[in-house]
């Protein structure tokens, strides 16, 4: 099972917006910095083909600016 770690970086004023669009996806975990306009995001997917179709879908956020993969694991 796939486990990713990201940073998102909300578009301006919308991290509230970002926090509340991943917080709705099913497979992640969003955790908001207090004092910074960032979001940690886990990714815990079945299986690889889940993994980059909930990763297309969240690049599709219009609440998202960027999204920087810190860590990926994977299950051979």
């Amino acid at each position: 099972m796939p486990i990713f770690s990201f940073l998102a970086y909300p578009e301006k004023n919308m991290k509230d917006q970002l926090v509340q669009d991943l917080f709705h996806m099913d497979y992640c975990e969003v955790k908001p910095s207090e004092n910074q306009d960032v979001l940690i995001l886990l990714t815990d997917t079945p299986d690889e083909e889940t993994q980059k179709r909930l990763i297309d879908t969240i690049k599709e956020l219009k609440s998202l600016q960027a999204l920087s993969m810190t860590f990926g694991h994977t299950d051979l």
